[in-house]
């Protein structure tokens, strides 16, 4: 069975440390180590876990690095085959790495493996980060088995297949380290939102697949970072989103895919502003704004990623369907209903 390094990153959530780490400590698995980085908290958390779990590895950080930073910073100090991405407001059953463990051994080409994600609030419904497994439509917009925009089902096993997913939350997100680490790890200019799925587009794009295992579940809470509709996320996903699209496109759809995104782009915006929603109409302006300040960097990087791609295709887990169109004009709003593709 392979060796996980579970790396929680945390910056002054001791609240969320005390109610979610012992679980992660009673894990059932033979191989297994916990890293916390810690991004620089002042909350105590670093005290906290020294006493009440030493054997707890702490990657002690000199600031605030967030999700992507935090998580790189951290990768040096893991002795294992799997890096597991754990938020600190996950928690865990006690079996939760060994499907994950035998998804990883029946196949080299997997590359990424998320477990089954449900509410910590709610556990009879999926979580609104991962649920069973992420996918994007025809312009980006992601979307996941369990959960589309804002309606999220309840799990009643109809997604119990472990199956190929085009993408994996990164709230709970196991790969393989020599993998991550070709990648050059999270895209830190992402900083907040859409780096795992960037991850998870690197993979297929060099060969490698991105699975959901069934048979590991876990609970997250969810919210922490950023509250939903806030003006930040809005701008965080809205900007990463262009930028993920131009990096990891083909070449034969870059241009219809990122035109058509952009498009629906400014049609969203108008609509906020219509509705007077005008710090959303200014997120994402400031969106736009940034991206193309951003431009020749993100172009540095989709030459690098287009020259170690070894497919000329999108993957098959880009799915041909509008996703808008499916949900708000045709009321589809469960991931069955969706055409198959």
């Amino acid at each position: 069975m392979p060796f996980f390094s579970i790396i929680i990153v945390s910056w002054n959530a001791l609240k969320h440390l005390k109610n979610y780490l012992p679980s992660v400590t009673t894990t059932d698995y033979p191989k297994y180590e916990i890293i916390l980085a810690d991004n620089a908290s002042s909350d105590g958390s670093k005290v906290w876990v020294r006493e009440h779990y030493p054997e707890i590895k702490i990657a002690e950080l000199d600031k605030n690095y967030g999700y992507c930073g935090g998580n790189n910073r951290a990768v040096p100090y893991a002795n294992g085959d799997i890096l597991l991405f754990l938020n600190n407001d996950v928690r865990v059953e006690p079996d939760w790495l060994h499907g994950l463990g035998r998804c990883f051994q029946k196949d080299e080409s997997i590359g990424a493996v998320q477990p089954k994600m449900l509410s910590d609030e709610q556990p009879e419904y999926f979580e609104y980060a991962g649920a069973a497994g992420g996918y994007l439509d025809r312009f980006g917009y992601p979307f996941c088995r369990g959960r589309i925009f804002d309606t999220v089902e309840k799990d009643n096993g109809q997604y119990n297949n472990e199956t190929d997913i085009f993408w994996a939350s990164g709230a709970a997100l196991a790969v393989r380290k020599e993998l991550f680490n070709q990648m050059g790890g999270f895209d830190e200019d992402f900083a907040f939102h859409m780096e795992e799925i960037d991850l998870c587009w690197q993979l297929w794009n060099t060969g490698y697949r991105v699975r959901f295992c069934p048979q590991s579940t876990v609970y997250h809470l969810g919210g922490g970072s950023m509250a939903m509709g806030s003006p930040r996320k809005i701008y965080y996903n809205y900007r990463n989103n262009l930028r993920m699209l131009w990096k990891n496109c083909s070449t034969d759809s870059l241009p219809w895919r990122f035109s058509g995104r952009y498009l629906l782009d400014i049609i969203a915006s108008f609509r906020s502003l219509f509705k007077g929603e005008w710090e959303e109409f200014k997120a994402i302006g400031r969106a736009h704004l940034d991206f193309w300040k951003g431009f020749n960097e993100t172009q540095q990087k989709r030459s690098q990623l287009q020259d170690r791609r070894t497919t000329d295709d999108d993957p098959k887990t880009l799915l041909p369907v509008n996703i808008i169109s499916e949900y708000f004009a045709k009321g589809k709003t469960k991931f069955l209903e969706l055409p198959k593709g």
